[in-house]
């Protein structure tokens, strides 16, 4: 909040009823320089359109507010955890990028969608008994059903354990929700959540090959056999399949004061900063769905920008950092 924000807001306090013209007169601003200070306070949700004059403003009470930035400086911080979550994805990839020597048969890269596709192949007639898989990108394609079913076939027929996580997303696409049946009716399991962090596969758990590009999968990925991070790896798996829904199951009605976990989720990314395009690239669905949910959200809500959904979000409780 700036300085001039701050004079109006106590202004309005200790004058409820004053509108623009008498904020002008007793602060000496221009009117410009009212309405814009009216503005980032709508922003912070320090001010409200007044229920007796929809063309005024009143301030919010006090303690209300100080709730509210409260809630802003969580949602914050819980953005500056997320950049440091990411920082630390990153060093974890440079680091397998620019391994010493001696660790190349703990790290190694595989590049192209080609070159990813012949190690699996290779990989998957040594797997004896789990086989572990985050597919993000919402439905798919019928290239990668068509090169999956006779490895995915061959691993059930052997007693491979088979667990799948896809995109909530995926289950508006019948050839995917299809492709999903056929592997349950051979013993595949296939659980859904709003969104994941990339795409990632663990074999027994002693080897996770993970994409190099979480928005570009076919670039390549990294083959990781180091003990503890393959261990932190399936821990991950595991928390995330235990929030997942089976992909029978439906979702809970949004009616009144319920969300969807999807619509959780926007709500999270949005408390975050990102874009509806990255928002959709996270859920798996096009960018105009993502702008429709966010609106709906907004609606709900009674906020007025996407920052603020996020603030409202905190307030009420339905978001954490």
């Amino acid at each position: 909040m700036d300085d001039t924000a701050e004079v109006v807001y106590r202004e309005m306090l200790v004058h409820p009823h004053d509108g623009v013209a008498d904020l002008m007169r007793r602060l000496r601003l221009t009117e410009q320089a009212v309405r814009n200070a009216l503005d980032t306070l709508s922003e912070l949700a320090l001010v409200r359109h007044s229920l007796e004059d929809p063309q005024n403003f009143r301030a919010v009470d006090p303690h209300l507010a100080a709730e509210i930035l409260l809630a802003r400086q969580r949602a914050e911080l819980a953005a500056q955890q997320q950049r440091v979550h990411e920082a630390q994805a990153a060093a974890v990839q440079l680091k397998s990028e620019f391994t010493q020597d001696g660790a190349r048969d703990e790290v190694h890269r595989l590049k192209g969608v080609d070159s990813v596709r012949e190690y699996l192949a290779a990989l998957y007639d040594g797997v004896e008994d789990e086989l572990l898989t985050f597919a993000p990108g919402g439905a798919q394609t019928p290239a990668n059903v068509r090169s999956s079913r006779p490895l995915a076939e061959d691993l059930l027929e052997r007693g491979v354990q088979m667990r799948t996580v896809y995109l909530d997303s995926a289950r508006n696409d019948p050839a995917t929700v299809a492709h999903a049946d056929w592997l349950a009716a051979r013993g595949g399991r296939i659980r859904t959540v709003p969104s994941l962090p990339n795409r990632m596969i663990i074999c027994d758990r002693r080897i996770v090959i993970v994409a190099t590009d979480a928005d570009d999968t076919a670039a390549g990925a990294v083959v990781l056999q180091m003990a503890g991070v393959v261990s932190s790896l399936y821990a991950l798996f595991e928390s995330v399949w235990q929030s997942a829904r089976p992909m029978g199951a439906t979702a809970s009605p949004a009616g009144g004061q319920r969300l969807s976990p999807q619509q959780m989720e926007v709500l999270r990314l949005l408390s975050l900063g990102h874009t509806d395009e990255t928002v959709a690239a996270r859920l798996g669905v096009s960018a105009r769905t993502a702008r429709r949910i966010a609106t709906k959200l907004m609606a709900h809500l009674g906020a007025r920008s996407r920052f603020q959904t996020g603030v409202h979000a905190a307030a009420r409780g339905l978001i954490r950092p």
